[in-house]
């Protein structure tokens, strides 16, 4: 299995003056429950090189057991600090692709060109495609082969309203994920704040917040095996 993990390369969250990027839970359960199943994973960024670590989910209530190996593992933080540029990446490629959230990818990989194209060319090929958090955020301008939105009628999930508004980001954020999903035709649904939740429709797997990356993981398994 060859799958590819894109992550955000947008560090600024709003006008706040804070730090963002993507969330370390995100990236590193399902890096481990895909790499322990012998997948080969390709990591890319639309700048390439290291990404930025929203420093909130380094803070110590936010730690798990994925998160404390990534922190003993050298050879991932390496390669990591090393991603390719998603612009010389091809579907071709991979077997599936896999979005870490964080809220970094709202602000870049939403309207990146080379994502949205890439994403279209899994759909075409028949691959999954999985997100967690607010990387379903990469789905709002990618369109099917009849230009159409490519989630609309089927069932997505994402980071939730009540989510944003208890880290009180509702104001800062470009756009509200589950809005934005509603509004173009996604059949939207949600689990309780914080609790896994994926769903799962033909290619599509989405996953709701931080405690889902595993899950969906689990579930782009599922698919390929």
């Amino acid at each position: 299995m060859n799958i590819l993990f894109v992550l955000t390369s947008h560090d600024t969250l709003g006008d706040t003056g804070e730090k963002t990027g993507f969330w370390i839970e995100e990236f590193a359960a399902p890096y481990y429950t895909l790499s322990d199943s012998n997948a080969n994973i390709t990591l890319a960024s639309p700048a390439g090189g290291q990404p930025p670590i929203d420093p909130k989910s380094e803070l110590e209530d936010f730690q798990t057991d994925a998160t404390r190996r990534f922190d003993q593992d050298s050879e991932l933080q390496t390669k990591l600090a090393n991603t390719i540029k998603l612009a010389d990446v091809l579907a071709n490629d991979y077997d599936a692709v896999f979005y870490p959230g964080g809220h970094g990818p709202m602000w870049d990989l939403t309207n990146n060109t080379a994502s949205i194209k890439l994403i279209e060319s899994f759909f075409k090929q028949g691959k999954p495609i999985s997100a967690v958090c607010h990387a379903p955020s990469v789905l709002l301008n990618t369109k099917d082969t009849t230009g159409e939105p490519l989630f609309k009628g089927k069932k997505v999930t994402g980071f939730s309203n009540t989510e944003e508004a208890a880290v009180g980001l509702t104001e800062i954020v470009p756009f509200l994920l589950e809005d934005e999903l509603t509004k173009q035709g996604g059949l939207y649904s949600q689990g309780s704040d914080w609790s896994p939740y994926v769903v799962e429709d033909g290619l599509l797997i989405t996953g709701q917040n931080p405690a889902s990356s595993a899950a969906v993981a689990n579930a782009v398994l599922a698919k390929l095996s």
